[in-house]
């Protein structure tokens, strides 16, 4: 296997403590996929249209981008699987939301944009640790 793609899903530490900690934090993508991208996915139809396109492709495309990493990929994140590439998608739109989106908004307002960027960051650079679909297939290679 190629060294990036072991990178990749390299589960991080193996500790129990470690592992417990990684598996808090992942938990953050069930919150995430709950409760920001699930009501993206169930309102596209009506919000589609409106939706912030900060990265100029289109308010849909941007929208389905969002709902990709909001849903798709924290719903990754907390199975473990593909963890460091799925929280980069993750942290790459919360950085957008944070520091583009709501650029002119008070701090308070851009505030849990900049603490989910930083649960999905820590799990960009430890894994997902121990208990991981990430560390089940590294174990099966």
């Amino acid at each position: 296997m190629r060294t990036w793609t072991r990178r990749i899903l390299d589960p991080g530490p193996e500790g129990v403590g470690a592992g417990v900690g990684m598996l808090l934090l992942r938990i953050s993508g069930a919150v995430m996929a709950l409760t920001h991208g699930w009501s993206k996915l169930a309102s596209f139809g009506e919000k589609s249209a409106g939706f912030p396109d900060p990265l100029g492709v289109s308010p849909q495309v941007s929208m389905a981008l969002t709902i990709f990493a909001e849903f798709f990929c924290a719903l990754a994140v907390l199975a473990g699987a593909g963890t460091r590439l799925a929280a980069g998608f993750v942290a790459f739109t919360m950085g957008v939301a944070g520091f583009v989106v709501l650029a002119g908004s008070p701090f308070g307002d851009r505030e849990l944009a900049f603490a989910y960027l930083l649960v999905f960051l820590a799990l960009i650079f430890t894994g997902a640790g121990r208990f991981s679909l990430d560390r089940f297939f590294s174990r099966t290679r």
